[in-house]
């Protein structure tokens, strides 16, 4: 196995994703949030709970831009925060039930996307597709 192609096809596969989840993702997000809002708020709902620190190093953003951004989504009352019980020092945070909602709202569309996009394959093909994501995310992005 040629590992230097391989990784040329790893490459081009997730420039392809970017560029999918792009496509897909446009217009799903409130006029009231910037791109970066929406983002983090993203990986909350697939996440949650997560801390400060995970949300920064997923975002790659500085740890007081991450805050300063959080800060403003808890203030749209999209998210919050909570303690962990056993470290009281530690926050986790979440999506409020507003924030869940919205979140409920954007996947729904994307997922509507989605659906359009694999409408044509076959039971085969889906099978063939489901196989393939349960093998790249247990083998390459776990």
């Amino acid at each position: 196995m040629d590992k230097n192609a391989l990784f040329k096809k790893f490459v081009a596969f997730s420039s392809a994703v970017h560029q999918l989840t792009n496509e897909m993702t446009k217009d799903v997000k409130s006029e009231a949030l910037t791109p970066v809002q929406y983002k983090i708020l993203e990986y909350i709902a697939i996440s949650q709970p997560v801390t400060l620190s995970e949300i920064s190093e997923c975002m790659h953003m500085s740890m007081p831009n991450t805050s300063r951004e959080l800060r403003k989504l808890s203030e749209k009352q999209l998210c919050e925060k909570a303690a962990d019980i056993e470290d009281r020092r530690k926050q986790f945070v979440r999506l409020s039930m507003q924030g869940e909602a919205m979140m409920s709202e954007a996947f729904q569309r994307i997922e509507s996307r989605f659906v359009d996009r694999i409408n044509n394959a076959s039971e085969e093909d889906l099978k063939e597709i489901e196989h393939a994501l349960d093998l790249l995310h247990r083998k390459v992005f776990y």
